[in-house]
């Protein structure tokens, strides 16, 4: 039997509404980086370590120039946390029509979350698709980003949107039709 779920989609409608956090600690051993060589296996990796625990089915079956079409996409960018040289978590801007961008994804691993990095890693994201038509000229200006979460994800998701200044414009509940399946690499039900 198949459980609802909720899926809140959420706006920032200027950059002034954006509230950046900041590291706890002096956060000298994080830093984030624009992975600007689309690598379908890298992008997967980060997808299915992030994932996994949250049910994120929908790409498991693409091949790979469909990540590459993704990651070579105009105004698509992916930026990846890293602690110490370890890749932490990411966040991918998908530009789409009219100056909107859309937060496709964004994540940590699980050895990586609680730390106030997921915190830091949204709000440099959020200010990346703030400025996203500065390093793509074929873009418009930005003047809105958006992003869904859901009930499946992490239990601090919905709170670290809202407090980075996001706002609900959408809530749906639903009975999923398909049963996740467990990601390549997920550890067994056994």
């Amino acid at each position: 039997m198949s459980t609802a779920v909720t899926t809140w989609s959420l706006e920032l409608n200027a950059p002034e509404e954006l509230r950046p956090a900041t590291l706890p600690g002096d956060g000298s051993g994080v830093r984030i980086v624009r992975a600007e060589v689309p690598s379908p296996d890298f992008q997967r990796f980060l997808y299915t370590a992030v994932g996994t625990d949250c049910s994120w089915t929908d790409r498991l079956p693409w091949p790979p120039e469909r990540w590459r079409e993704v990651l070579e996409r105009p105004g698509n960018e992916l930026w990846v946390a890293y602690e110490r040289g370890t890749p932490a978590g990411y966040i991918e801007l998908a530009g789409q029509d009219e100056g909107v961008v859309e937060i496709g994804y964004f994540g940590l691993l699980p050895d990586f979350r609680g730390r106030g990095i997921g915190a830091h890693l949204l709000s440099y994201g959020t200010a990346r698709a703030w400025d996203l038509g500065d390093r793509w000229q074929t873009r418009p200006a930005t003047r809105r980003v958006w992003v869904h979460t859901c009930s499946l994800d992490g239990p601090y998701a919905l709170d670290n949107y809202r407090r980075r200044g996001f706002t609900v414009f959408d809530t749906v509940t639903a009975v999923p039709s398909v049963r996740p399946r467990r990601p390549l690499g997920a550890g067994s039900d056994a």
